[in-house]
């Protein structure tokens, strides 16, 4: 008898790969029936992931937003699920055990039926308490597998990490091939491991779009065992994101799976709806470039959802890089080149940091160290010059064991650094603190709310979360939008050539200091040197010391505070920003000149 692959829909993973924000409640509701009545999906991806987060950011309520989506689909007999991120939970750097344990508690009373928990370094000690805590909370565990291709991402080195988290109790596998990079050959002989070591594990795959190996891997991974695939559905299918149910289904029928009839009236009532949210304000945050497919991606194995940010990155380097060329008489290097310099750089530098799966946050780190190594060779300076608080992090095993072997030069400059190799559980340096936020909760007279939702959230998401109580979220997010709109409605400006030199040249400075280290703004928002000061000179003077890792500066966002962290220790020779002026993601705004021992 033939057998059936059922599909889930990833709603929320379709947006976050596209853009920055989530629907909001009201729309989640909107389209519910006509993704219920289209008929094929047994599972929809509901939260999770920066859904709890983007909602803060504009000024909704999370918690209300997942009991109103997740609502209609239990009544439909649908499943819901949701990502969360190990050690990291919903956000980006490491939670205490007791909110982890928590947020599984809530997000089940919620509505959500199964947890999907992935670690970055696929450390099966950071995925231990994800499985526990989602048993006790009574969820569904699915752990997800960060797949990536290296030579030690083998079929036994996953096969073990399912062992150890099968042992925890887990109930089902996700193999999360977040860049797409995942060879289908490979994929299905993993499947077929899994499924012979455990066939009453079941095992559901989500693959993204961008290098173009996902519907391959999707026909391998079925005829290995697979139960469950991931789909999106248009106008966000395809390009950096999911491939297309429509496609996928047939593909299935075809090679004599059963699948589920599919109601082509609901399918273009969703795709209707999905636009019209795109219309409505979420479009004005989706980079046109996630609607295109790259096979650049196979090389380097970032990935697609990062290529706006590291566009931005690459063009706020730009103009000093090109000082640097010609400061050695070479030609000026086009944006598409200097792309293709990155992503050789990041093949050079993964495999020498550890082989880290390319997944949030380690393929941050491992791109902004090839993007500084790439500035320092071009200026003459040897490569690890840079490496910022964070990676060191990484490296130093304070967010997991890393996969592969450091680089004999990388332990070297540890060692010269005086920097400590950390061995214990990751979880150990992050103490229990929901007492803590219960008295702040307590002092600020705001309820505790239905099955403790409202201080999970303030524990999780602490300063958004009381951006969104004050407001001022909301009122943030408004004037960004408004921005947008008018900016996307101006009449086009003829530019004429400006002859007077501009006051802060980025590569007039790049060129007078030649190896100095550009600081970034992380985000677009207000430049701010100091808080609550209106003076325009209220930027630090040249030769103010600075520390790596230790904020220097603000930028101002709708959602709250992003630091400026200069990457090395040293002195400020030239600030290229003013007090309270608008910055863009990745613009220079200041060069700090190392201190001799971090020159060398």
């Amino acid at each position: 008898m033939a057998r059936e692959i059922k599909f889930s829909l990833v709603y929320r993973e379709m947006w976050q790969s596209s853009g920055k924000y989530v629907p909001r409640v009201d729309q989640l509701v909107e389209v519910a029936p006509a993704i219920i009545d289209m008929g094929c999906f047994d599972r929809v991806e509901t939260n999770g992931g920066a859904f709890e987060q983007v909602n803060l950011l504009f000024g909704e309520n999370p918690n209300v937003a997942v009991r109103k989506w997740t609502a209609p689909f239990h009544k439909a007999g649908i499943q819901t699920h949701m990502l969360e991120r190990g050690l990291n939970a919903l956000r980006m750097n490491p939670v205490p055990a007791d909110v982890r344990e928590l947020m599984f508690k809530v997000k089940k009373k919620q509505g959500t039926d199964i947890a999907r928990s992935f670690c970055g370094l696929n450390d099966h000690r950071n995925l231990r308490r994800s499985v526990e805590f989602a048993k006790k909370g009574g969820m569904v565990s699915q752990v997800a597998l960060s797949i990536t291709s290296s030579p030690v991402h083998t079929v036994e080195y996953y096969l073990d990490i399912v062992e150890k988290v099968v042992s925890y109790g887990a109930d089902e596998i996700c193999l999360k091939d977040m860049a797409g990079i995942g060879r289908p050959t490979f994929l299905g002989q993993l499947v077929a491991g899994i499924k012979k070591k455990f066939p009453h594990i079941a095992v559901q795959y989500h693959g993204h779009t961008g290098p173009g190996f996902s519907p391959a891997s999707m026909l391998e991974v079925a005829r290995a065992g697979a139960d469950y695939l991931d789909v999106a559905v248009e106008p966000l299918s395809w390009g950096k994101v999911h491939p297309d149910v429509i496609t996928i289904r047939e593909m299935m029928k075809a090679d004599g799976f059963l699948v589920k009839d599919l109601d082509m009236d609901a399918y273009m009532e969703v795709r209707r709806l999905t636009q019209k949210f795109m219309d409505d304000f979420l479009g004005y945050w989706i980079n046109p470039s996630n609607a295109r497919m790259s096979s650049l991606l196979v090389g380097c194995g970032l990935p697609g959802g990062m290529m706006g940010s590291m566009m931005a990155d690459l063009k706020g380097f730009q103009g000093a890089i090109n000082a640097a060329e010609r400061a050695h008489g070479r030609p000026e290097i086009s944006l598409d080149t200097l792309m293709v310099k990155l992503f050789q750089e990041v093949e050079y530098v993964w495999p020498r940091l550890g082989y880290p799966p390319l997944v949030t946050p380690f393929s941050q780190y491992v791109k902004n160290t090839a993007l500084m190594n790439l500035l320092n060779t071009l200026n003459g300076k040897p490569r690890w010059t840079t490496i910022d608080k964070d990676t060191w992090g990484m490296i130093l095993g304070k967010m997991g064991k890393l996969p592969g072997e450091l680089a004999p030069e990388i332990i070297a400059l540890a060692k010269e650094k005086g920097l400590e190799f950390y061995t214990g559980d990751p979880q150990d340096p992050y103490p229990d603190e929901l007492p803590k936020f219960r008295k702040m909760m307590e002092e600020e007279g705001w309820d505790f709310g239905e099955d403790d939702e409202e201080l999970f959230e303030m524990a999780m998401h602490e300063r958004q979360y009381r951006d969104y109580k004050s407001g001022v979220a909301k009122q943030r997010f408004n004037t960004e939008l408004a921005d947008l709109k008018a900016k996307a409605n101006a009449p086009i400006e003829v530019k004429r050539p400006v002859v007077e030199m501009p006051k802060f040249d980025v590569e007039e400075y790049a060129r007078r200091y030649p190896h100095a280290v550009p600081v970034q703004a992380p985000v677009k928002g207000q430049l701010l040197w100091q808080v609550d000061v209106d003076d325009a000179g209220a930027a630090p003077v040249a030769g103010t010391p600075v520390k790596a890792g230790e904020g220097m500066g603000f930028v101002q966002t709708y959602y709250g505070m992003e630091e400026l962290i200069p990457a090395v220790d040293g002195r400020i020779v030239a600030v290229l920003g003013r007090q309270g002026e608008k910055v863009d993601k990745g613009e220079i705004v200041a060069f700090v000149e190392a201190s001799p021992e971090d020159a060398d």
